[in-house]
């Protein structure tokens, strides 16, 4: 049997390379793919503005905001929520306006077919079977039906607008959550539970500023330099970074501040939330998957 190359159509077996390879030229088909550390935010950025923090803050699960971005955030969800509830209000006022419609229109009803039955009866004798009644029949039933067909005209939905055919459900306002949630974890998120955090430079001799410098921080008490495969906790009280580390070997000894000698709890220890590495051990989930249409075959 001869040499098959690389782009042979003759065999019977579709490849894994033939079928990523045209998923990635047609456009179709879900297609993923592993970010790199470049991709991630660095462990000093914030997590709004992906940038470097000017004054940081911490929240209790250890996700770092700029304080400016995580203000303006809060902020921007106290008025949505203003705004949500007005339209939560107006939406709620508006239906007991039709209910109470509702229920006049009953009434309405019931007083106009009581009145039709007493036009019906007949003070005077006559004949049951004259032409004047068989007319007067005749032409209240035709205005009767005259005016259900009206009444079922007027009730016909709309095909042509999604919000009015058939199988459109009426879309009603929920009363909206007063509480403002944190953008990273999902969970509520105080102002008074944001803590100031204070990163140690790396001391050197180059005139570059912090920002550039691939090693900028530090332990202030190991002295070892901070990144995203370092991990890092902020004591509460003073607000400093340290390793791990240093929290397991020094801090948990005495359960005493290195820098300050004062007491801590457990509590007063937040352990941060780092970016990832780029490697896949790093224990961060770093695939990108997008979702397109897929081709089927008949």
């Amino acid at each position: 049997m001869t040499r098959h190359g690389k782009n042979c159509t003759a065999s019977a077996v579709y490849s894994y390379h033939e079928k990523k390879k045209d998923t990635k030229s047609s456009g179709y088909g879900s297609q993923s793919d592993r970010l790199s550390k470049d991709s991630v935010k660095d462990f000093d950025c914030c997590g709004l503005t992906l940038q470097p923090c000017r004054e940081p803050v911490i929240t209790s699960e250890g996700f770092l905001y700029d304080k400016e971005a995580i203000l303006e955030y809060i902020v921007h969800q106290k008025q949505e929520y203003s705004r949500k509830l007005r339209e939560y209000e107006k939406q709620k006022k508006k239906s007991t306006e039709r209910e109470r419609e509702e229920v006049q229109s009953v009434k309405k009803k019931d007083v106009e077919k009581f009145l039709t039955a007493e036009s019906v009866i007949l003070t005077k004798k006559s004949s049951a079977f004259s032409k004047s009644q068989e007319k007067g029949s005749g032409s209240t039933s035709g205005a009767s039906g005259d005016k259900k067909a009206n009444d079922q005209g007027n009730k016909l939905p709309s095909f042509w607008i999604p919000s009015l055919t058939p199988q459109a459900a009426k879309e009603e306002t929920k009363k909206p959550d007063s509480k403002v949630y944190c953008p990273m974890s999902g969970k509520p998120l105080k102002l008074k539970e944001l803590y100031p955090v204070k990163f140690t430079p790396v001391v050197n001799d180059d005139s570059k500023p912090t920002i550039a410098k691939d090693a900028r921080y530090m332990c202030p008490v190991t002295h070892d330099l901070l990144g995203n495969s370092v991990p890092c906790a902020v004591l509460k009280p003073t607000g400093d970074v340290v390793t791990m580390e240093c929290v397991e070997n020094i801090i948990k000894k005495d359960w005493l501040c290195p820098l300050t000698g004062k007491p801590l709890k457990e509590t007063d220890i937040i352990e941060m939330n780092r970016g990832g590495t780029g490697f896949s051990g790093s224990g961060n989930e770093l695939k990108a998957k997008s979702f397109r249409p897929s081709m089927q075959t008949s």
